[in-house]
């Protein structure tokens, strides 16, 4: 079988109908789409419109011209200045285990430094164990409780890491 072409761009207007889509499918996949998450959140369905502001960015993963996924970072309400928030990284099940979850993270990662971040924050699920695992071995630590405002109450795992240090691979 021939390895899918990737490619990880910044995110454009046409594709919030399909990122929408894919986050919703994988909340739902994972027994996640439940009150308090980015399910019922209305700017799941504008992500080009949220990330506009300064500050933020959204990348969109695309394998063979398809989306598969994508990921950002955002200056969420009431985080420290020098800290983002890793937000909507979401992978259709055709594009977990290649690495490319681990390749959005460090674009992510790479984004924020450029920004002047120094620290990453997110908020997570149980459910969500795949992804958990990707952030403990990229160096995310749990916290004993939220930071900031994000209006997630869904979420009940809380991480941050320095971003200034990055391992050049996961585990």
């Amino acid at each position: 079988m021939e390895k899918p072409k990737v490619e990880i761009r910044t995110i454009l207007k046409q594709d919030n109908t399909r990122l929408a889509e894919i986050i919703r499918k994988t909340l739902t996949e994972f027994g996640a789409d439940k009150p308090g998450t980015v399910f019922y959140d209305k700017s799941t369905d504008r992500l080009s419109e949220v990330f506009a502001i300064t500050g933020s960015e959204y990348f969109v993963l695309c394998m063979d011209g398809e989306i598969a996924g994508g990921a950002g970072i955002y200056p969420s309400p009431g985080l420290p200045p020098d800290t983002c928030e890793l937000v909507k990284m979401y992978l259709l099940p055709h594009a977990r285990g290649h690495g490319l979850g681990y390749r959005l993270l460090k674009r992510c990662t790479d984004s924020a430094i450029e920004k002047g971040y120094h620290r990453m924050y997110l908020e997570t699920m149980p459910e969500l164990s795949l992804a958990i695992t990707l952030y403990e071995k990229s160096g995310f630590k749990r916290l004993p409780s939220p930071l900031g405002n994000t209006g997630h109450t869904g979420c009940g795992i809380w991480m941050i890491r320095d971003v200034g240090v990055d391992a050049d691979s996961p585990g």
